[in-house]
Formats: structure tokens, sequence, C-alpha cells
């Protein structure tokens, strides 16, 4: 079975999925702070990442969705909210087009868009050389955040990272990320879909927000997260946890751009 953490016992179930660079580990930070009396969170690890490391699989959004469901049905949760960081912001696009009538809210913390990330070929060589490079990830990290933290930040989600993933998934997981394409699929799905990007990230920005996952979803809304760039989970972590709270225990969606 897929490898998974729970924290609370709250009447509100929901789903969290973790982004490229590491396993679920990287909501640490947020984890105290959870209102355990509202919601029952399950934090999963990827085939390949952290306690699922040693499940081989094919690395894709379908696969990352269907062990999403595998695991709400084991849990016995019938209709749950999702959360996703980047990779895993995606990955609750594509699991909300494949059983919308289960999905509650969802939640897309600098979630990539369902058309894919294109980048140019220099970019997109980092990127393929961080398999095997960790200094191309350290390079990623300190880029996506706005080239503003300590070195250190750089170094220790690094090396977090090295220790969390397998090289083949980390390699597979770029190619699932980047090049996946099914805008149609999601295109007109009325589900609250509450968007939080930080204001350093140079990748997921506002601009990308609007004419991607704002155009789709009809009930979609967006927040800027003050001095946060594409992991607000370390940078800003009462913050996120304060946002994404309220926005799954609104009655009803909260427009704003």
């Amino acid at each position: 079975m897929i490898g998974y953490h729970l924290y609370g016992d709250g009447p509100h179930k929901v789903l969290v999925l973790h982004g490229w660079f590491g396993d679920s580990s990287a909501f640490d930070l947020v984890r105290p702070f959870l209102d355990t009396d509202k919601f029952t969170y399950a934090f999963m690890d990827y085939r390949g990442y952290g306690q699922s490391a040693h499940l081989g699989g094919a690395h894709t959004m379908p696969e990352i969705a269907q062990d999403a469901l595998d695991l709400a049905d084991s849990l016995g949760w019938e209709t749950f909210s999702l959360i996703g960081h980047s990779m895993g912001g995606m990955a609750i696009q594509w699991l909300a087009a494949q059983a919308p009538k289960r999905v509650q809210r969802l939640v897309g913390i600098a979630p990539v868009p369902a058309s894919g990330f294109p980048m140019d070929e220099g970019t997109r060589a980092l990127f393929d050389g961080a398999k095997d490079n960790p200094q191309n990830r350290q390079a990623i990290l300190m880029h996506t955040t706005g080239n503003r933290l300590s070195p250190a930040f750089g170094r220790v989600m690094t090396e977090r990272s090295l220790a969390q993933t397998t090289a083949d998934a980390f390699g597979d997981y770029l190619i699932a990320w980047a090049d996946t394409v099914f805008d149609e699929r999601v295109n007109g799905l009325d589900i609250p879909f509450q968007v939080l990007v930080g204001e350093h990230d140079p990748a997921v920005t506002p601009e990308l927000v609007r004419a991607t996952i704002l155009k789709w979803f009809p009930a979609g809304s967006m927040e800027v997260i003050p001095n946060a760039g594409h992991y607000p989970m370390v940078e800003t972590p009462v913050a996120l946890i304060s946002l994404w709270e309220a926005f799954l225990a609104a009655k009803t969606p909260v427009f704003s751009d």
C-alpha cells in the first residue's frame, strides 16, 4: 500500500500531495498548526518517495491520482478535499477530473497547471540534470524562491531531497509535471479551487494562474502569500495553514484575485 501519515480526527477529510523535490515531510513545519478537531489529514508519499520509496511504478499523473483514490478508499473516505504543492497541485487537478463527485474542495500551493510547464532549452537542461546533480537541485531551489534566502536553505532542502527520493522516480516525475497536458479534462469543473502563490515565485506567478487555472475552474480564487516563494510550507508555514484551513472551512467559495 502507498505510504502516508495521518493527522487529526476531524470530520473534514483532506488528502495532501507533495511536490517534486521531496516527500510528505515537506509539510513538517505545517503539521503542528493543523486544526485536528475540524480536519483529518492524510499526507501521501508518491511511489519512489519517502515511505513509498520501495514501490515501483510508472511515476505519472494518472498513477498518483489512482494511488490517492485507493488511499481514500482504504481510509473509508467517500468524499474529501485535496491539497497539492507544485507537482502535487497538478495531480489534484487530474484527480478532480477523474472523480469530481468525490472532491469537495481543492487547494493548490504553487500548482503546476494542467497545461504542463514548457521550458526553454537551458532551463530544461538544468531541470533534467537535477536527477543526478545536487548542484542543479540547489540552483533550482534558490531560483524558485527568488534568490533571496540563506544558502543554508538550498543546501538543507537539497540534502533532504536526495535522501527522500529515488533518482529514477525523480527523473520520471519531471516528465510527468512538465510535459503532461490535460487542460481539456479540467476546463469547466465546478469545484471550489483556492490557488496560493508566493510573491517571490518566478515560476508559478499570478499571471500564469490567471491564464490557466482561473480560466478553467469557474469557482477558482487566488491569494498571493507575502514573503514566500515556491515553498511557502517552509518559508511561511503559519500563514499558509491559516489560508488553506479558512478556505476549506468556508461554506461558500470566496472569490478573490
